[in-house]
């Protein structure tokens, strides 16, 4: 069952089949061979369950904040900014990629929205500095997967719903982890290019003067976390309220930069919608495959063997690690998500472990898959944006640094639980 599993799977996705009809065409396939129960039957009773969950509504919310921030230019003021301050550093605006990445990741909650907003920023300077091409494009694609750990993060609410986990903790275990990822991110670039200085580009001069004047830029941004992340834990709004909140405060602050305009929303309303039905249709799809999975039996067989291993919960953990890390080479990240979460995590708690660690272990996992080939979703984005000027083994190249940071974050925060776990047990 298994392997017919893992057979439809990848030939569909091999046919190019969207990812949300490689889900849904799974269940059904999976249903007709093993079930009792037409898949048909359940379609609508499940879809509707899946989408009636008010915490999905942030989802939405926080696509649209993230829109109306890149679409009014905030996004590339704030590059400009972090550019000015950072620039200094051996691999000049590498430094700045990161920096924007993490504070865009802090607004958008989107990893794919974080790398394609710094990317169509930052690409421009890569011939103009003369830059290592390949490790700029890798810094750009690396630290855009900080979009899914920084809260407030779209993932990680897809996470609570799907674990009942607590959102607000797991927006606390994010802080600490995702700040550390950007700083060894940017400790990577300093390292590689001390090493091999012609790969770190022109040196930048930038006066104070100009630093100075580009510190309002990076104040839209940071006022939107607080206004966001600051609602949650002062109890004055749920996730999903905080999220429409950050709406209005990103209105507020096109309308100061006078850049509120009817194409601007249309433009940021559209993005919103195919953004939203391609996230929420992978959703339902995988959770109507997660219910086959349950009544064919597949998801007892995976628990049972699991439980029956006498390897220990250490071993068992990195078992599943490996598995994550194996099948984020061919699935897609929010289907691999969806799909998973709801068979590992009641085992990885069954073995000890804390539901939010286990969330942030799973992001980080994630966010690896999302820059390893053949199918890592932000090598396709950075690639995008920079058009036709190489080919995508640049960008593969380039992230292979980064790569082994983010394993590297991995195994500290498996050895150094309190990485995560610290803000949620010292605030929550």
């Amino acid at each position: 069952m298994i392997a017919t599993t893992l057979i439809v799977l990848f030939g569909l996705m091999i046919l190019s089949v969207p990812v949300a009809a490689v889900l849904g065409l799974t269940g059904v396939i999976l249903s007709a061979l093993y079930a009792f129960i037409p898949a048909t039957r359940a379609a609508g009773t499940i879809s509707w369950s899946a989408m009636n969950d008010g915490i999905l509504v942030a989802v939405p919310l926080f696509v649209l904040m993230g829109e109306i921030l890149l679409r009014s230019g905030v996004a590339a003021r704030m590059y400009g900014a972090m550019a000015g301050w950072l620039s200094w550093l051996p691999g000049g605006l590498m430094h700045a990629n990161i920096g924007t990445s993490m504070l865009f990741a802090a607004t958008s909650g989107s990893s794919v929205a974080t790398a394609a907003t710094v990317g169509t920023t930052a690409i421009p300077e890569i011939k103009r500095h003369g830059y290592n091409e390949p490790l700029f494009l890798g810094s750009i694609a690396a630290s855009g997967t900080l979009g899914i750990l920084i809260p407030p993060s779209i993932n990680l609410i897809i996470y609570g719903a799907l674990t009942n986990a607590s959102i607000p903790s797991l927006y606390l275990a994010g802080f600490i982890p995702g700040i550390g990822l950007a700083l060894m991110f940017s400790l990577t670039v300093w390292i590689i290019c001390r090493l091999r200085p012609d790969m770190a580009g022109d040196s930048i001069h930038v006066s104070w003067a100009e630093r100075r004047n580009g510190l309002p830029h990076l104040i839209p941004p940071i006022a939107i976390f607080f206004l966001v992340v600051g609602s949650i834990y002062a109890g004055w709004a749920t996730p999903t309220e905080a999220a429409a909140l950050g709406v209005l405060g990103a209105l507020g602050i096109a309308a100061l930069s006078r850049s509120l305009t009817r194409a601007m929303l249309h433009a940021a309303f559209s993005g919103t919608m195919r953004t939203t039905g391609m996230l929420l249709a992978i959703v339902m799809a995988a959770y109507f495959l997660n219910y086959i999975f349950g009544s064919v039996g597949l998801t007892t067989n995976v628990v049972r063997f699991f439980e029956g291993l006498t390897w220990g919960p250490v071993w068992t953990l990195i078992t599943i690690i490996v598995f994550y890390l194996l099948l984020g080479l061919f699935m897609e990240t929010l289907s691999l998500m969806v799909a998973t979460v709801p068979i590992f995590a009641p085992i990885v708690v069954s073995l000890g472990y804390d539901p939010v660690w286990f969330g942030i272990l799973v992001i980080l996992l994630i966010e690896t898959a999302m820059i390893t080939p053949p199918v890592g979703i932000n090598l396709f984005v950075v690639q995008g944006v920079r058009g036709p000027g190489g080919p995508l083994s640049d960008v593969v190249r380039g992230v292979l640094p980064f790569l082994a940071t983010l394993l590297m974050a991995v195994v500290l925060v498996v050895l150094f639980p309190q990485i995560v776990l610290f803000l949620p047990e010292w605030l929550g």
